[in-house]
């Protein structure tokens, strides 16, 4: 099992709208669960593990967002109409090992902002961060850093150029990046 973290961001380095939207929305080729390789991305996965600022939308959709994967929500709360089938918990250590309890081998989705994605880096769960970078500038948004720790160790893993001009890219999020240089290395 892989928690999986996948975003969208800006080419100037957003993941949400200026009005908090996520940033694949204002992609103009964006087609709800089937563009920007979302499909091949899901296809690995068995469950989605997300904060409650992220599902509570889902419960009024008219579709379910997730009909083939087990669904886990870190929250203070079970959101009134939750689906019995929904695992909750308001502990991110607790809920991890629910997640773990019920896995039969296929990956996590970990979906959410940045806050969410960070609360589980910081808990050494996050084994992949898959970002599509969007051939768009916003100007303003929320950016994945300060919450996902810029110590972060990135290890590029693949690239691939997206229908519609964006470009996915894979990085592995085992270890932790040493200090940045006081200089460029052309003046070291």
């Amino acid at each position: 099992m892989q928690i999986r973290a996948r975003l969208s961001m800006s080419a100037d380095g957003y993941v949400t709208t200026p009005n908090g939207w996520p940033a694949l929305t204002a992609d103009p080729s964006f087609v709800s669960g089937q563009s920007h390789g979302i499909r091949e991305f899901l296809a690995d996965c068995e469950a989605a593990l997300m904060g409650r600022t992220t599902f509570e939308p889902a419960l009024t959709n008219s579709r379910w967002p997730w009909p083939d994967l087990d669904v886990f929500v870190l929250g203070s709360h079970r959101p009134d109409g939750t689906p019995d089938h929904v695992t909750t918990d308001s502990d991110p250590v607790r809920l991890l090992e629910k997640l773990r309890v019920a896995n039969r081998g296929g990956d996590v989705h970990l979906i959410g902002g940045p806050r969410t994605i960070g609360t589980f880096h910081a808990l050494g769960a996050l084994d992949r961060l898959e970002l599509v970078v969007l051939p768009l500038l916003f100007g303003g948004g929320m950016q994945l850093t300060p919450a996902l720790s810029p110590e972060t160790g990135l290890t590029f893993q693949s690239q691939r150029a997206l229908p519609g001009g964006s470009v996915e890219i894979v990085y592995s999020c085992r270890g932790s990046r040493g200090d940045l240089p006081g200089k460029p290395a052309s003046q070291r």
